[in-house]
This record gives C-alpha cells, sequence and structure tokens, in this order.
C-alpha cells in the first residue's frame, strides 16, 4: 500500500494553504499514524478510494457525522445532479428553501420559524446573535462544543483554559479580542449548582448553550432544571444538536427527553454530506432577526435544500435512526465481548449510534494508535470513535469485530 501521490500532494498544500488543510479534524497530524491517507478519490456507501488506488471500509468519522445514510447516496445524487441541470445559483430564492423549512420545523411543534447556514459554527453563531438581540443581554453559559467563532473562544481568554473538557484541549485564543474575556462562562455536563452560581452573581446572561447529551446521560432532572432556571431568569435555552440530530430519534434528541428549547441546531445528519445546517426556534425570538443583520449569498444556494429535502424524506422512510442505532448496539456489544474475552476493560460513551470507547486498564491512547496502525492494514479506518452509518452493513461489522479480536489479542500483553 503506497500513498506516493498523496504525500507530494500534501507536501505542496502545506506550502500554500495554511495547516495543510481546511478541517481540524481531518488533518493527518491528528491522527498521527504512517501510512494514513490523506485525500479521497471516491467515496461510496462507507467505502473510500484514496489518491494511490487503496481502499478502506470507513469505520470511523464517516465524514465526521455527515453520511448517516452513506456516502454518496444514490437518492440523493439522483436530486442534486436534476437540481444542478436546473441551475444552482440564481438572483432569485430556490423554493426548495420553503419546503426544507417546512420539514425540518414538523417534528418540533414547540418550534415555529427556522434560518439556515453552511456550518455548524454559523448556527452556533447566529442562535447567540438572536438570543442577545431577542433579550438585549450579552453574556453566555456555554456547555459543550459549539465552533470556532470568537464568542466561543472567548471562554479560554481566562488564565486557565475552560474550554479543554469540552471536545478538543488547548484551542488556541490569537486573534480573539480580549475585550470579550468575561462574556462566556463555562460549565461541566450535569453541573447544575455551577449554572446557578453564575446566575446569582450575574445578571446579564443572554443564553445557556449546550449540546443535549455527547459522552455521558443528562442526570435525573438535569434537563428540566435548566429549563425552569432558564424561565425563571429569562435566558434563551439553547441545545446545540449539530451532532445528535436525527441520530437517534427523527428531529433533536431532546424529543426524547421531552424538553424543549428556546432555539436547536442542526446539521451534519440534515443534508447527508452536503453543506447545510439550520437553527430553527421560537417565532418571537426568530423575529429578532429583524434588529439585526445575518446574511451570506451561499446562504441561499440550491443544492443544500434540495439534499436536505431528500434526505430528511429518505430516513423518515427507511426511520434511519432505528437502523443505525440497531447496528450500534450491535457493534458495542461485539466490542465488549472481545475485550471481557481478552480481560480488557473498557468503557462506552456516546449514543449507540455515535460509540466511543476507551480502554481502563491499559493505556489508552497508545491502545488507540495500535487500533488505528493494525486496522489499516486491513483497509479499515478505524480508531475509538464509529459514526453509525446504514451503510456499515452485518458482513462488514463481522469483519471488523474479527479483525478487531487479533488487536484485542495484542493488547491484553500491555494489562
Amino acid at each position: 500500500m503506497t500513498l506516493n501521490k498523496q504525500i507530494k500532494l500534501w507536501s505542496k498544500a502545506k506550502k500554500i494553504i495554511p495547516s495543510g488543510n481546511n478541517f481540524y479534524s481531518k488533518n493527518p497530524s491528528r491522527v498521527n499514524i504512517k501510512g494514513w491517507p490523506i485525500y479521497f478519490e471516491k467515496a461510496k456507501g462507507c467505502k473510500i478510494w484514496d489518491l494511490d488506488g487503496n481502499y478502506y471500509y470507513d469505520f470511523s468519522f464517516m465524514g465526521v457525522g455527515t453520511n448517516i445514510l452513506g456516502y454518496s447516496n444514490n437518492k440523493i445524487n439522483k436530486k442534486i445532479i436534476k437540481s444542478i441541470n436546473q441551475g444552482n445559483m440564481s438572483t432569485l430564492n430556490a423554493y426548495e428553501e420553503v419546503e426544507f423549512a417546512n420539514l425540518i420545523l414538523k417534528p418540533h411543534p414547540w418550534a415555529k420559524m427556522a434560518r439556515f447556514a453552511k456550518t455548524g459554527a454559523e448556527a452556533n453563531s447566529i442562535a447567540i446573535r438572536l438570543s442577545r438581540a431577542f433579550n438585549n443581554k450579552d453574556k453566555v453559559i456555554v456547555c459543550g462544543y459549539h465552533g470556532w467563532h470568537d464568542w466561543y473562544l472567548a471562554a479560554n481568554l481566562s488564565s486557565k483554559n475552560k474550554l479543554d473538557t469540552h471536545l478538543f484541549p488547548n484551542l488556541k485564543t490569537k486573534g480573539v479580542p480580549k475585550i470579550l474575556k468575561k462574556n462566556t462562562y463555562t460549565v461541566k455536563y450535569n453541573d447544575l449548582l455551577s449554572i446557578k452560581n453564575i446566575i446569582k452573581k450575574e445578571n446579564n446572561i443572554s443564553a445557556l448553550i449546550m449540546e443535549v447529551e455527547r459522552d455521558k446521560k443528562p442526570s435525573k432532572n438535569y434537563l428540566f432544571s435548566i429549563r425552569k432556571l432558564c424561565n425563571k431568569h429569562k435566558i434563551c435555552l439553547i441545545f446545540d444538536e449539530c451532532t445528535t440530530g436525527f441520530r437517534e430519534t427523527f428531529g433533536g434528541l431532546h424529543l426524547k427527553y421531552k424538553i424543549n428549547p428556546d432555539m436547536a441546531m442542526f446539521g451534519k445528519a440534515i443534508s447527508n454530506g452536503y453543506n447545510l445546517t439550520a437553527v430553527i426556534g421560537k417565532k418571537k425570538i426568530m423575529q429578532s432577526l429583524d434588529k439585526t443583520f445575518i446574511s451570506s449569498t451561499f446562504f441561499s444556494e440550491r443544492t443544500s435544500y434540495v439534499a436536505g429535502k431528500a434526505t430528511l424524506k429518505e430516513m423518515k422512510r427507511i426511520k434511519s435512526w432505528n437502523i443505525i442505532t440497531t447496528k450500534g448496539k450491535k457493534i458495542k456489544e461485539g466490542i465488549k465481548f472481545l475485550a471481557d474475552k481478552r480481560n480488557l476493560k473498557i468503557e462506552f460513551s456516546g449514543l449507540d449510534a455515535l460509540i466511543k470507547f476507551k480502554f481502563l486498564n491499559i493505556d489508552n491512547e497508545k491502545a488507540k494508535k495500535i487500533i488505528t496502525k493494525e486496522m489499516l492494514k486491513k483497509q479499515f479506518l478505524a480508531n475509538d470513535t464509529i459514526y453509525v452509518s446504514i451503510s456499515h452493513t452485518d458482513g462488514l461489522i463481522k469483519k471488523y469485530l474479527s479483525n478487531l479480536d487479533k488487536i484485542f489479542k495484542k493488547l491484553s500483553q500491555h494489562i
């Protein structure tokens, strides 16, 4: 297996693109494994072909969670190709924008209006802007990962990096205005007391923005208590569902817990790899858009709405959330069985359809690298995280677990 074309291209990329590429999670330095492919030529189902003619089965990030229906889904592609032939951009609006708004609002009767963007960071920032415009307050409490914009990274301007436990540690803040230092507070998940303490000393909190669930499940009455607190202090409750949305339920994960926010954001899953994110919310808050300015040429681009429509309809038709949850449980059970067999202590976190595991009785970081390196030899992209897709067939799951068993046998020697 050679990567000659990719290595040459990567060398060139580092000279003309700062850091080499545009997406942090896809930078090969994040994997730091010799032989890890860098560029893809083609992707279909859960199979990826690189520039040097090698192929791999993606049992890792699946486009970092963007392809529940598999890479290059035929039904979605057919709709996209038709729309491209009819024209993607014009002086007028795409009617599909309205149709997609109806589709994404339907599972969420608490929300009356929707606004769209291209990235999760943009959607989060739109929600924060709307909350500030609505209640005329400035400061924000965050619980989770919400992108790269100044309002979020400002939490790391303090002497102690307060975002370290929110997905990525050591996020750098050069270029973020220091005047924003005291605008963003952070709290750990399930820590209701910290939220109460912040609200007690600070009466200028505009929004509490959080992920409904990532690695941990909410403790009893946690989400209910947060909703009650926000109501009492006139704070906008914003659920960032860019990762969790449409993965365990048709709509937001908050539907499962029966707690409605004031606004919610969706991304990744809603258009199966095409660039579309959504902010939905209560009418009185969403109409605050008229008091501020949020606009971008490519927010009106047509193919994303076409992809979004096709994706939500196909998800609903096949009940994709049930499929990937069932497959995820099967993979988890398989990994647990293999770990027990080799006396490896393992811990899972996250949704069944968004698997994450770590080792407790061996060096976890070393184990992750060994898994990635050894699975690569068997043409699997694998690590400690699996975004489950409908394209992860039973046959491929069996093959994945078979290869993993041999690696676990080697890892057991490190106990």
